[in-house]
């Protein structure tokens, strides 16, 4: 479980009634596209052949550029998720963080999704090290845009606890 049962109004759009701008939200799908490729070679070592991760990651990217409508970017993030399914593991967080962050223009809040499997895939790859956890975090928070920065360390803190506490430890 990553998303709250109390949204932030700050992570949805003005349009359905929030804060968050359509540039902020572009760049929380980017963000989370960094996170999920960065481990993606976790999956790919396990699995070659299924590109179904890596187009989800490209459709993150691809939606946050108004190349493609929302619910295809949804839907092949739901297909990197069922890529995740009979894993276990890294390559298993791997494929959820592509899943997760091709969501994030349906569902601003599944940048912590992808963020937090992705730490899960780095931890996992070297047998659970929580100071490589920390670095993949570090690494995460290095690339968030300025723009929503102080957002996204701010929900990190207020989302820790249901996210495995991989933001804090």
């Amino acid at each position: 479980m990553i998303l709250p049962e109390v949204r932030d109004p700050r992570l949805i759009t003005i349009r359905r009634g929030g804060s968050l701008t359509d540039a902020d939200h572009h760049l929380l799908a980017l963000w989370a596209a960094d996170c999920a490729e960065h481990v993606l070679p976790f999956f790919e070592s396990v699995c070659p052949e299924d590109e179904r991760p890596r187009v989800a990651i490209a459709a993150a990217r691809a939606w946050a550029a108004g190349e493609m409508p929302m619910m295809e970017a949804r839907a092949l993030g739901g297909h990197a998720m069922g890529a995740a399914r009979t894993l276990r593991g890294p390559a298993r967080f791997a494929a959820y963080a592509a899943g997760q962050a091709a969501c994030v223009g349906h569902v601003a809040e599944h940048d912590l999704g992808a963020a937090a499997y992705a730490i899960k895939a780095a931890r996992g790859a070297s047998g659970k090290d929580l100071a490589v956890g920390r670095a993949e975090r570090d690494w995460q928070r290095d690339r968030l845009p300025s723009e929503v920065r102080d957002l996204v360390l701010e929900d990190q803190a207020r989302r820790d606890s249901i996210c495995w506490s991989v933001f804090s430890t």
